[in-house]
Formats: C-alpha cells, structure tokens, sequence
C-alpha cells in the first residue's frame, strides 16, 4: 500500500468513528443529546466533550486530506 492509499484508509476510519453506532464518539450521541434536549431532560453525555473530541477528528481528517492534496502527482494517483 503506497502512502496515499494509507491515508485515505484512514480517512475513511475516521469518517467512520464518526458515524458508527459502536464508536463512542459516533453520531448516535449527538443525536442522543438532541432527544433528549427537546424533551427537556439532562444530557445523557457531556456534550462539549463529545463536540470536541469530533472536531479533532475532523481535523485528522481535514490534516491528512491536505496532506494527499501536497503529495506530488505522480504519487497522487
């Protein structure tokens, strides 16, 4: 597997943390939270934690994106 092809497997890892229903970052908390904010009960998760552990995910996955972008077209393809 060249460098590229590692990068983006672990993009797509990372999308995934954020999206799986196992991770416990996933997307599933975000809306969890949102339930039960619009029931009026306490958040079952610390909301600010979970934002900020997702946006450094986001920007391991905007890091590496830049990373593929810079490789030289020979090794971009």
């Amino acid at each position: 597997m060249d460098e590229k092809q590692i990068m983006e497997q672990k993009i797509r890892d990372l999308e995934s943390s954020l999206s799986c229903n196992s991770s416990p970052i996933g997307d599933w908390k975000v809306t969890k939270c949102m339930e039960y904010q619009l029931a009026g009960k306490e958040l079952p998760y610390d909301f600010e934690e979970l934002s900020k552990q997702r946006q450094a995910v986001r920007d391991q996955i905007n890091e590496l994106q830049e990373k593929i972008a810079a490789l030289p077209e020979e090794d971009a393809e």
